[in-house]
């Protein structure tokens, strides 16, 4: 009996050794890919499925918010709800939790991957980010690798500015925008309100220069701009959302250069002293003063006030004038650095002081600058008389679409492989160095009316974000190079819930195909993003000017537009037309794409227009802007046309025929 049970027993460890053994020697799955990356990954064995409807548990009612937030992305990635609740966790929860760690920071955190997903975070902040983690992990796979993440920024200021001053910029791409920089862990937004644009493109003339306030103001009735503005009360709401995804919204009302809407509002605020234009204010003029100190005691002022970032960014850049006026740009800037803190923010300016050299003392306890140009601002001096900085150098993260200066789109290789917030414009200040807060990139709309839409906005502003988000959280401590970051990036794509690139898929293919397309129908697809060929058949009907073909709430796609009766599209105010009409009885087949720098009109096979840039002059030629005529393309609804559209075939990429 002994001797048959002790054969038994060999036989069993014979049969599990090869287990074993494999199991001991398996390989520890390797650091996800994730952007940013994560700063510290200890890989285990094999992987976890989460159940279909899993369980977002959370260990502090501080946490519910957060857990609903993710909920919600969770079932935008996956289309099914996870519940929520406070308790106990088992297997193949979710669970949240927070707890001390003095390693992990402020917004450091810690992700386990085991039996269940467990996070935890000294901070709400750090559980934010660990949940945008996941949905990056669960958007490249729904099997999740067992290991454990430890990370956290190199920095805390991880930031984009946008101008809404010289384009208006919709709040409801502004949600789209936080939700995207959630996901990539930014969390700064700067709104730049106010701006004007240059008077040689309006006939030499500020009187016709564009110029914008985009704030609802009541205190001086008239002073918001009449082409888009926020109210106070859904500013108010956009700020507490951000807020609730980790995002800081950071207002600047920029004084007092930069101020067209407010002089012309108030003409005798404008500068007089021959050197500077209508766009700055005068220094000298008691009206300049109660002018401001009204302004920002509606949005920073009481119980309520409008803007509720503890930050708050009063502009001071590109001031002119000579060295005593440079001393009142002083004074003027210190004025309001300290009126900012009577109100219980954070003072932040754009760096001016060595440009602005000379004696008058400007507060910098306490002050936050943008080191944007070292002419304006040297940032090893700055850092000297004690300014906190942000990185936001002009020569490396500055977007101003199709100026003909700066970036159109940034350089994301040389950003990834040369830049870190403390390289500023070449000068290199310690990494982490403890006054230096972060790093930025912008966009500056120079151009008004030069064609770009809020959707080439977004494009340039997808095309760098993963880069940036890395930068600024990783700083130097990049382990891919930039090809195998390049290579990977596309599967993250934007936030869950969000597609304002309108990109359907990573590879080339055909993402609608239709036998017809029937009068005043709903299409199954909204729209199409760059790059796209949309075609079809039609047979032509008699049709009156303004008869869609296919339209969204941004875009139309007219079969006559309304002007020539020609094909054609508009967005954002903007009709294009081609170079062809479709007459009763002619049966064509109609190829239409685009790309982010045109739109190509095919009919037969053979090219009939090309919506490329163009250029406009101005000032007898001496100016001259470029012209964008881009297109999302709109599917969503079919208009009611008499013509028949039959074969519609919607493809990601342009096709060769």
């Amino acid at each position: 009996m002994k001797h048959s049970l002790l054969t038994l027993a060999l036989a069993i460890i014979a049969f599990l050794s090869p287990a074993l053994s494999s199991a001991k020697n398996a390989a520890a799955n390797p650091k996800p890919f994730t952007a940013p990356e994560l700063r510290q990954w200890k890989g285990g064995v094999g992987v976890l499925t989460l159940p279909q409807s899993p369980v977002i548990v959370y260990s502090d009612t501080a946490l519910a918010p957060i857990a609903e937030a993710f909920a919600t992305q969770y079932k935008a990635l996956t289309g099914t709800t996870p519940d929520t609740r406070l308790g106990k966790t088992s297997q193949g929860d979710i669970y949240l939790s927070l707890k001390a760690d003095k390693h992990l920071g402020a917004e450091g955190y810690r992700l386990q991957i085991g039996k269940k997903v467990e996070i935890s975070a000294p901070q709400k902040e750090g559980v934010i980010w660990a949940t945008q983690t996941l949905l990056q992990l669960l958007r490249q796979s729904s099997q999740l690798p067992v290991g454990t993440a430890i990370d956290m920024p190199d920095y805390p200021v991880r930031g984009f500015m946008i101008d809404a001053g010289r384009k208006y910029i919709p709040l409801d791409y502004l949600y789209k925008l936080v939700d995207d920089m959630a996901y990539y862990k930014m969390n700064r937004l700067h709104v730049h309100l106010n701006d004007n644009g240059f008077k040689y493109y309006f006939d030499d003339n500020w009187d016709k220069t564009q110029a914008a306030f985009r704030m609802e103001c009541e205190r001086f009735p008239g002073l918001t701009a009449r082409d888009g503005s926020y109210g106070k009360d859904e500013y108010r709401a956009f700020q507490k959302y951000a807020a609730s995804r980790g995002v800081d919204i950071v207002s600047e009302i920029d004084v007092p250069a930069h101020c067209l809407a407010l002089t012309r509002y108030m003409p005798q605020t404008a500068s007089a002293d021959g050197r500077n234009d209508r766009d700055h204010l005068d220094l000298d003029s008691p009206a300049t003063y109660r002018m401001l100190d009204t302004l920002l005691d509606e949005y920073l002022g009481g119980a309520n006030p409008v803007f509720t970032s503890p930050r708050f960014h009063i502009g001071t850049d590109e001031y002119q004038g000579d060295s005593l006026t440079m001393e009142k740009f002083r004074a003027f800037t210190d004025r309001y650095i300290k009126s900012v803190k009577k109100y219980g923010k954070k003072p932040l300016i754009w760096g001016s002081l060595t440009h602005a050299k000379g004696h008058t003392p400007v507060e910098s306890e306490g002050v936050e600058m943008y080191l944007w140009s070292n002419d304006y601002a040297k940032p090893l001096d700055m850092i000297g008389l004690g300014y906190e900085v942000v990185s936001i150098p002009d020569g490396w993260v500055y977007i101003v679409p199709k100026a003909g200066y700066y970036y159109d789109y940034l350089n994301n290789r040389k950003l990834y492989d040369e830049w870190t917030p403390a390289n500023i414009n070449g000068v290199k200040v310690e990494e982490r160095h403890p006054q230096l807060k972060g790093g930025m990139f912008a966009v500056w709309n120079d151009h008004p009316g030069n064609g770009i839409t809020v959707r080439d906005i977004h494009h340039r502003v997808m095309h760098s974000l993963p880069v940036l988000a890395t930068k600024t959280w990783n700083g130097a401590d990049v382990s891919l190079s930039y090809d195998d970051f390049e290579k990977a990036a596309p599967s993250l794509g934007e936030a869950p819930g969000v597609n304002y690139l309108a990109r359907f898929g990573n590879t080339p293919a055909t993402v609608l195909e239709l036998a017809e397309v029937a009068s005043g129908s709903t299409l199954p697809l909204e729209e199409i993003g760059y790059d796209y060929t949309v075609e079809f058949d039609i047979e032509g009907a008699a049709e009156n000017k303004g008869t869609v073909l296919f339209q969204t709430p941004e875009a139309t796609l007219w079969l006559s537009d309304p002007i020539t009766g020609n094909m054609g599209y508009s967005r954002e105010g903007y009709l294009n037309s081609f170079r062809f009409n479709i007459l009763p009885n002619e049966r064509h087949h109609v190829r239409i794409q685009g790309t982010n720098r045109t739109v190509s009109l095919y009919v037969d096979g053979r090219l009939v227009d090309d919506m490329n840039e163009r250029w406009v002059s101005y000032n007898g030629g001496k100016n001259k802007m470029a012209q964008v005529r881009t297109l999302i393309f709109p599917l969503r609804n079919a208009g009611h046309f008499r013509s028949k559209v039959s074969n519609l075939k919607v493809s990601n990429h342009i096709t060769d025929r």
